[in-house]
């Protein structure tokens, strides 16, 4: 896991440079204008997901881990947690990564919690365990920009 403000790079030197050129790009090309869904920047190597999502109780959140992509989830309005372990993921309640890259379980292991609000950003590599869009006070929208990065791209 790798975590930063887009707008201050400098301040994380060690950034593999395709990752650093994925976060560049959502500087220059997506804002609040963006259409939602799914945007190409190289095919299915590397693309962005926009979306407007509702923040809900940590409770209420599935936890989930990717196996072929990494995740660059960036805050471009408001504010959410972010739940994330350092531990290997238990048992998944549904696994769907063959299909779409993607299994869930109820929580991760020893659970830390962090604040994301406007330009930040948090990297996490294939099967480290994750919690978006957790509440911060009360429920409330946020506009993330999800890239997915396929690890074999690196």
């Amino acid at each position: 896991m790798i975590t930063g403000n887009i707008h201050h790079l400098d301040l994380v030197p060690y950034l593999p440079a395709k990752l650093k050129d994925a976060i560049e790009y959502i500087k220059k090309n997506i804002n609040q204008d963006t259409e939602l869904g799914r945007h190409d920047i190289d095919g299915d190597n590397v693309f962005v997901l926009i979306s407007n999502d509702c923040t809900n109780t940590i409770d209420v959140r599935r936890a989930e881990y990717h196996a072929r992509y990494l995740d660059i989830q960036i805050v471009l309005k408001g504010k959410e947690g972010m739940v994330f372990s350092n531990l290997p993921a238990g048992k998944t309640t549904e696994d769907m990564l063959a299909d779409k890259d993607i299994a869930f379980l109820p929580a991760g292991e020893q659970e830390k919690y962090m604040l994301m609000q406007e330009g930040d950003f948090v990297i996490f590599y294939p099967y480290e365990v994750h919690k978006p869009l957790c509440v911060v006070d009360e429920p409330a929208h946020v506009r993330k920009a999800v890239v997915k990065m396929r690890v074999s791209a690196l």
